[in-house]
Order: C-alpha cells, then structure tokens, then sequence
C-alpha cells in the first residue's frame, strides 16, 4: 500500500482541492477491512447489533409496504430508508469504530449527536442517491418492452431481456457503489461537503478497480444472505460492512487537507 505526503498546514478554504487523493490497494485490502469490522464489533457488540436490528427492521419495512402496496410503496420506502433513516444510522456505525479507534468507550448518545451534527451533508448525498436510485426504477421499468408478450417464453426469447436488464442494472449498481463508498465516512471524519465527498468516492473507487469489486461483491454476498436467512441475517451482517467501511475509508482516502469535524465541536 503506497503512501501520500501529509500537509502539516491545510489549505484555506479557498484553496481546498476538488478531491482528496486516494492511496493504492492491494487485494488482500477487503478481506482486512471485513476482520477490522469484525473486531470492532465484538469489542462494542451491544451498540453494533442495536444499529443491526434498526436496519433489519427498515429493510423488512421496506419490503413489506411493497408487498402490500406495490412500487409506489418502494419509493416512499426509498424515500424515507435512504435520505432520513438509512444515512444517520450508517454514520452511527461509523461513529462507533471512530471512537474505538480512540480508544474510546461508545456511547450511543456520541453517535446520535454526530448523525445530527452532519444532517445537512447526509440529507444532500441522500437526495443525491435517491435520484439515481429513482432513476435506476425507471430504466428497469423501460427494460420491461424487451420482455416476451405472446405465450410462455423460452430462454431464448428471453435472452434480449435479461441481457440488456442485467447491463442496466449493472451500471446504476455501479454509479451508486463508487458515489457511496467512502463517501458517509469522509463526511463523518471531515469538514467537507457531500458533492467533494462523493466526487472522492468515485475518484478511488476508478483507481482501485480490482480490490472495489471484490468489496462490493463482499456487500453483495452479505445482502444475499441476508435475504437468504429472511432478513435476520442483517442484523449481524450489515453492522459487520458498516465497521468495515470506515476501515476502507480510513486506510484509503487521504483527507489530511481537510480540517476534522465532529460533534466534539458543538
């Protein structure tokens, strides 16, 4: 893992970079974050799984208003799940590991006052997300004309279908993963703004290609089992990423230009 120089007098902020540098990855760099996060959840196993189980109960919320009311039930669940809940309960998570890392005892009442200290940062790279996720509905609706009208399709009629669904899905996946990867955290950590914030994210994330698709298909593994085990899995599975996450972040983004900001300064 190579390393970037240190500023020891940040810039004004006239002068602050449109993105912070990222460090180059090896392989192994995943699988280091996921036993970091694993560590981070038995040494505060209480707070880890009480932010689990909020996130499996959003999830099966989510679920269940679309069962019973369909897709506009989605995107109010969307809504509501990634620009007010979802953010503030991540960044929780971050805090969680953050004060390990100091040497820190967690406190819930410390990560709920971070989650609120940054609401205004949260609730844009939300919105920011909610519109691609909106629109990644409705790209997926339009795939729907290439579906098989006449009778019970083969598999090779239905062949257009599935490839040119699973290309669409594949990009907006994409664009949300690189947008969202270290972008909670840095904010967390920062005294920056959502759009720098994500902007990073992505800079690192094309920088990193190789060790980022092992991450993410490390994410995906989780939700599937997650899925799999009727959403109990979640309860574990999601604060064990969440922990993990601020462990990429920190060994991947150099943010040292950036003042630190948390709610130790209100």
């Amino acid at each position: 893992m190579s390393t970037l120089p240190v500023s020891d007098t940040p810039p004004s902020p006239e002068n602050m970079p449109f993105v912070a540098p990222c460090r180059t990855l090896d392989m192994s760099a995943p699988l280091r974050w996921m036993r970091l996060g694993w560590a981070d959840m038995k040494r505060a196993p209480r707070l880890s799984l009480t932010y689990g189980l909020a996130l499996m109960a959003l999830s099966v919320a989510i679920a269940a208003l679309t069962w019973k009311f369909g897709t506009m039930a989605l995107y109010i669940g969307m809504a509501t799940g990634f620009i007010f809940v979802g953010p503030v309960l991540a960044v929780g998570l971050y805090s969680i590991s953050r004060q390990l890392g100091k040497g820190l005892d967690p406190v819930m009442g410390y990560c709920l006052r971070e989650g609120k200290y940054h609401i205004k940062e949260l609730l844009v790279l939300g919105i920011i997300l909610m519109v691609v996720l909106l629109v990644w509905a409705r790209a997926a609706a339009m795939v729907h004309v290439f579906f098989p009208t006449e009778g019970t399709p083969s598999l090779r009629q239905l062949l257009p279908f599935l490839g040119i669904g699973s290309v669409v899905g594949s990009v907006f996946a994409a664009i949300v993963f690189a947008t969202s990867a270290f972008s909670l955290p840095m904010i967390l950590d920062r005294k920056v703004d959502a759009i720098t914030a994500s902007v990073t994210s992505i800079n690192a994330v094309l920088r990193n290609k190789k060790p980022m698709i092992l991450w993410g298909s490390l994410i995906t593994l989780s939700v599937v089992l997650g899925f799999a085990t009727a959403f109990i899995g979640f309860i574990v599975l999601l604060p064990l990423i969440g922990h993990a996450t601020w462990h990429a972040y920190q060994e991947t983004i150099d943010a040292a230009d950036w003042p630190l900001d948390s709610a130790d300064n209100v």
